[in-house]
């Protein structure tokens, strides 16, 4: 799926989870906070689609998502982002036997 597209499905997901997105430019991250009682997730216009994918994605897994619909194709690559992610928090770890 291109980037633009699963952003634009991530974005309708956050939505239906109760969060309000706001998109702007300047030098931050990016992440998600309450602001007057507003649940708000801000993203970096100046960062790539790919990275704005991940900043929704985590916020997805943080919360209780079992009750809104996610289409499959778009759940097949929020568990490949997720599984990235995980891979990254925990890495391996190797011990030689010998």
């Amino acid at each position: 799926m291109k980037a633009d597209k699963l952003v634009m499905e991530l974005e309708d997901v956050v939505g239906q989870l109760g969060y309000r997105i706001r998109k702007e430019k300047g030098n931050f991250r990016g992440g998600s906070c309450i602001l007057e009682g507003e649940q708000l997730i801000m993203l970096n216009k100046n960062q790539p689609l790919d990275t704005q994918a991940v900043m929704l994605a985590k916020l997805i897994q943080s919360l209780d998502h079992g009750s809104v619909y996610i289409k499959p194709a778009v759940r097949k690559e929020l568990d490949e982002i997720w599984a990235r992610l995980n891979a990254i928090a925990e890495p391996e770890l190797n011990f030689d036997a010998s």
